[in-house]
């Protein structure tokens, strides 16, 4: 084996520009300072909170964001992204990092997630990056399309006592005398059923404009909500457009009174109800509508397929929502990398 040369970490880098290395995209196209001064805020101490000028420096703030985005944006644990950190050059150049440069265990990169968490802020970062796109000309255009998709969690092996204690939001006996044990319960997150299937853990409700499929509002809940009941806080009243589509889970006299109280105009589904099916001029309504709305779900595609995944590994609703979060923003981030390559398209600044 021969002894590294000089030029051999550089050459090596030409050769992932020649491969179009998306991360490099990733790393001119998004404004990562314009999150330092929010991120320092929750992550650097005052000097009044240190009890001493000792010990290792903070470590970057942008260092640490981008490596929680490269979790998300391939479904890593925090452990797999040390181990990719140090083998992958394609991860480290993404981070700033040479290969004489120690890089964030899993550990560092867990306490800090936590503290997002404890400071309930993704929401915030993800509405600053959604106005760095509209400042782009990346606005919400074309009407919305509104749908939900269950997030698993590792599913939990209660008793049936126990899960009907959860339920009625009690802990349940015995779990408060052994800490460790109550640590690794989830109580937030819910059971469902969907085509015939149990599913356990929580639900992504989106919204996302038609024309660039963006996703420009966002909740989250346990997966036992029904999608119909979180409507009204991810309608986007910035779309240009007045149309809203969504699947017939959506439909109600209700729903329809809430668009129409906000100026929309509903092209949900209509469903058949008992001794009424759909005449044939719905189901071809249906159908029309069908091939706007499939295009939400190529997000959830994106989600699923290009991104390793939605499964969340972490305890309770407070954790999910920052993991989903982030995992809308790291979508949102991936998705300029597309826009912004469009033939006529001017780079961004």
């Amino acid at each position: 084996m021969g002894q590294m040369g000089f030029f051999d970490v550089s050459d090596r880098y030409a050769s992932l520009d020649a491969k179009a290395d998306p991360l490099l995209k990733l790393n001119a196209i998004v404004p990562w300072e314009q999150f330092r001064s929010r991120l320092e805020g929750i992550w650097r101490r005052s000097r009044l909170e240190k009890k001493s000028p000792a010990g290792r420096k903070p470590w970057d703030a942008i260092v640490i964001f981008k490596a929680i985005i490269l979790c998300e944006l391939y479904n890593l644990s925090d452990e797999q992204l040390e181990y990719q950190l140090r083998d992958r050059l394609s991860f480290m150049r993404f981070l700033g990092l040479g290969l004489e440069d120690r890089v964030p265990d899993a550990t560092t990169i867990w306490l800090y997630r936590e503290q997002l968490v404890a400071a309930e802020v993704i929401e915030e970062l993800f509405a600053a990056f959604n106005g760095h796109l509209e400042s782009q000309g990346w606005l919400a255009m074309g009407g919305q399309m509104i749908d939900a998709s269950i997030v698993p969690v590792p599913r939990q092996r209660n008793r049936r006592d126990e899960n009907a204690a959860i339920k009625a939001g009690e802990i349940p006996a015995g779990w408060d005398e052994n800490p460790a044990r109550r640590r690794q319960k989830d109580t937030d997150a819910r059971w469902t059923k969907k085509h015939g299937k149990t599913h356990y853990g929580y639900k992504n409700h989106i919204n996302v404009d038609r024309r660039h499929k963006l996703i420009r509002r966002y909740t989250v809940t346990d997966a036992a909500v029904h999608d119909s009941q979180v409507l009204g806080d991810i309608l986007d009243g910035s779309n240009t457009a007045c149309d809203v589509w969504a699947d017939s889970a959506y439909r109600s006299a209700e729903t329809e009174a809430r668009l129409a109280e906000h100026g929309l105009r509903s092209r949900i589904h209509r469903k058949a109800r008992r001794n009424r099916p759909l005449s044939q001029r719905e189901q071809q309504g249906n159908k029309t509508r069908s091939k706007i709305r499939a295009r939400v779900e190529h997000v959830f595609g994106a989600l699923t397929n290009d991104m390793g995944g939605t499964l969340v590994r972490s305890i309770g609703i407070t954790r999910a929502k920052t993991r989903i979060g982030l995992k809308n923003m790291a979508y949102n981030m991936r998705r300029m990398i597309y826009l912004a390559g469009l033939p006529g398209r001017p780079a961004p600044t």
